[in-house]
């Protein structure tokens, strides 16, 4: 089990191997990736901010609750911070148990929890030149 704040692009397969183990048959990934579209406007990018030290540790925890929970020893979660680009993966959850039912709903488990604990703000590049905070206690537009 592992989560780690990142700063590099993700890779998905890399992390489907971390947690692949012979007593596992189902494994179930989330990709969270930059859209184009938030709420009617068009996205240019993201830009990823977070307390690095608390995010993990907060993220670790939810892998603890998620093996107690869902019987998952198999699981990781990467977040990347920096500026992204639209299609780009900015959240990878990666979970492997014995059976299909408990790998998506630790899946499910995880990435709600994350986006609700963990101290990660997304500050949104708009195609008008504005940005706005997203999900951080209400938005507030930079110029």
């Amino acid at each position: 089990m592992r989560a780690s704040i990142v700063h590099a692009p993700i890779d998905p397969a890399a992390l489907v191997t971390e947690v692949a183990h012979q007593s596992n048959g189902a494994t179930s990934v989330f990709l969270g990736t930059v859209r184009s579209d938030n709420e009617g406007r068009d996205v240019t990018g993201i830009e990823y901010s977070a307390y690095e030290e608390m995010a993990e540790s907060e993220m670790a925890a939810i892998l603890d609750e998620t093996r107690d929970v869902f019987a998952t020893a198999h699981s990781v979660i990467e977040h990347r911070v920096g500026a992204l680009g639209v299609g780009e993966i900015s959240m990878a959850v990666v979970v492997a148990t014995p059976h299909r039912a408990a790998s998506m709903s630790a899946v499910l488990y995880i990435v709600e929890e994350v986006k609700s604990r963990a101290p990660i703000w997304k500050l949104e590049h708009y195609v008008d030149g504005t940005r706005e905070w997203v999900g951080a206690g209400g938005q507030e537009s930079v110029r």
